[in-house]
């Protein structure tokens, strides 16, 4: 599936809830199916800065696609960051460099955040995108 294609998919099942807070609990929700970052791998290099809380993130290449592992301290920031590992995981680098993530802008979500986590979901698009640069051309 390319990440075009989950992207629609995230929206589409976003789409099938009435109201925002029926939203945030489907992320919070994706959240809590992130497999578990090991705790030494916490570590301040992983660290997403800028974030009001905080999130971690790890990459490596497998067969020629990123995977990536992501973590947070809070419920609905770890669901956000668990969208973009969803898109983006299991993508080849060039792809994921190029992508529009602009869909999160049309999840809904943004409006019913503080400016700062509203601003951490470009944080966390942007270093997603820098994990992936490791690897491209590989």
């Amino acid at each position: 599936m390319t990440i075009s294609e989950k992207q629609q998919e995230v929206l589409d099942e976003l789409g099938l809830f009435q109201d925002w807070q029926e939203r945030y609990e489907y992320v919070i929700g994706l959240g809590k199916k992130l497999p578990a970052m090991p705790e030494e791998a916490k570590t301040d290099d992983k660290l997403i800065k800028g974030c009001q809380s905080q999130v971690w993130l790890d990459a490596s290449a497998e067969n020629g696609k990123v995977r990536y592992v992501a973590d947070s301290d809070s419920v609905i920031t770890k669901g956000m960051i668990a969208l973009f590992v969803r898109v983006l995981d299991e993508q080849p680098a060039d792809q994921i460099l190029t992508a529009d993530l602009s869909f999160i802008d049309k999840t809904g979500l943004k409006e019913h955040l503080a400016p700062t986590r509203a601003n951490a979901l470009n944080l966390m698009a942007t270093q997603m995108k820098q994990r992936a640069l490791e690897f491209a051309g590989n």
